[in-house]
């Protein structure tokens, strides 16, 4: 691999920790300090600092990295090769450990399915999406392909494609471009801030109901809620998100069945749809699809049925 010249200027471990977001600084300081990574062939301090171009050489034999143990969880793999893997995840499974639910995630279940991702921080993940958000997740296989999926997202060159029920009746699509940042009072929140990232929401109308909107929704980056974060804050947040959306929303003149399923739906109706990618090894593009789940399906059906 190439430092490329962007990261001109920062010293060595810090360009590391920005090439191979997978591991530790730390780590990446230890391989440093033990003469396992060559820059232009030559051993070098953590904290000289780089110029661009030069060649990384990082010579490791790779140790179990997860403490987390393998379990055997239920979810649907979509595609699989020696590679890369995309998993179809459900509504309401954690996808790893972490306080309040330290097993039974979606980590713990890859490992018990795939031993080989004992190698790789958090089983080879990606990206994350909600516990209560269902669909597709992007994991890889070899530290190699994790670092390239992982460098190949923050480049924008993975598209993410979600489906979402959201309040109120939008006239048509557009882009939501509001900075999101940690809610400066609720620590489990994040919000719309001017201090907050750069966060950018693509949406256009996929079905049109009397008092709501589903949505096909890509996202340009990735913050943590992005999506019910934006939504709610143009006023149009997730049915069914009790963290954002607020109290429950019954429509004026709606039936006893749709006022329940409303009332009812017990998590934001966001569901990741699809996904594309430039396959790291084989250089193909790879599409995947996930079909709404059928909790999703019967919200869209009761607020047509709604229309007649």
């Amino acid at each position: 691999m190439i430092i490329p010249d962007r990261l001109a200027g920062l010293r060595l471990d810090q360009a590391l920790a920005e090439l191979f977001p997978e591991h530790s600084r730390s780590r990446l300081t230890a391989w440093l300090k033990e003469g396992c990574v060559l820059i232009d062939g030559d051993l070098r301090k953590p904290r000289v600092r780089v110029e661009g171009g030069e060649s990384i050489e990082i010579d490791v034999e790779l140790t179990p990295v997860e403490r987390d143990v393998p379990e055997a969880v239920v979810f649907e793999v979509v595609f699989e090769d020696e590679s890369v893997i995309v998993v179809n995840k459900p509504a309401g499974l954690v996808v790893h450990p972490g306080a309040g639910n330290p097993a039974g995630t979606l980590v713990n279940g890859l490992l018990h399915r795939y031993p080989e991702l004992t190698l790789l921080q958090r089983a080879g993940l990606v990206h994350r999406i909600d516990k209560d958000t269902s669909g597709l997740l992007l994991v890889a296989r070899t530290l190699e392909v994790h670092t390239e999926l992982v460098r190949a997202l923050s480049q924008r060159r993975i598209s993410r494609t979600y489906r979402a029920v959201c309040h109120g009746c939008l006239t048509g699509g557009g882009t939501i471009d509001a900075p999101i940042g940690r809610h400066p009072k609720d620590r489990l929140r994040m919000s719309v801030r001017s201090d907050g990232r750069s966060s950018v929401t693509h949406y256009r109308i996929g079905t049109r109901f009397r008092h709501n909107t589903a949505v096909d929704v890509q996202l340009e980056t990735g913050r943590t809620h992005q999506i019910r974060v934006h939504f709610a804050h143009v006023r149009h947040p997730l049915v069914g998100d009790a963290l954002y959306g607020g109290r429950r929303r019954i429509p004026p003149g709606g039936d006893q069945a749709l006022n329940a399923t409303l009332a009812e739906f017990p998590r934001q109706a966001l569901h990741a749809a699809a996904l594309e990618f430039e396959h790291p090894v084989k250089g193909e593009l790879v599409t995947v699809q996930a079909p709404l789940p059928d909790d999703m399906v019967q919200l869209e059906r009761t607020l047509s049925d709604m229309e007649s």
